[in-house]
């Protein structure tokens, strides 16, 4: 392989990285109240790719009567559940649940920014 071609195989490979579509980051935050008179766990689930917020084995907690504003970096126009259940009740579940594995009406939102309308986790 000549030395020139070598370099422009390497040019055009550059140009078609810096070029190619990649996926856009955004930022939306979750806002979640906690009405149970217990304590509860909280993770978002993203329905387009294999990724839970926080991550990393954790979640979070929410003591009850508590509201908190939950911000996340995601893909833009990704999907995005939450699921939440009674701390140490894994059965007493809203949204898709513990671990994503339930069904849901109105619990995803999409990545555009912003922030969700006040979610209100009610017994």
């Amino acid at each position: 392989m000549s030395f020139t071609f070598a370099r422009r195989f390497a040019a055009a490979f550059l140009l078609a990285i810096l070029v190619a579509p990649a996926a856009h980051a955004g930022d939306v935050t979750f806002a979640i109240k906690n009405s149970h008179p217990n304590a509860m766990r909280v993770e978002l689930y993203s329905q387009d790719r294999d990724y839970i917020w926080p991550g990393g084995g954790k979640d979070f907690y929410l003591d009850d009567g508590e509201t908190k504003q939950l911000p996340i970096s995601c893909n833009e126009g990704e999907a995005i559940c939450y699921g939440a259940w009674v701390d140490g009740d894994e059965e007493t579940y809203w949204g898709v649940g513990p671990g994503n594995k339930e069904k849901c009406e109105d619990c995803c939102y999409t990545c555009s920014g912003g922030e969700t309308e006040e979610i209100n986790l009610v017994p």
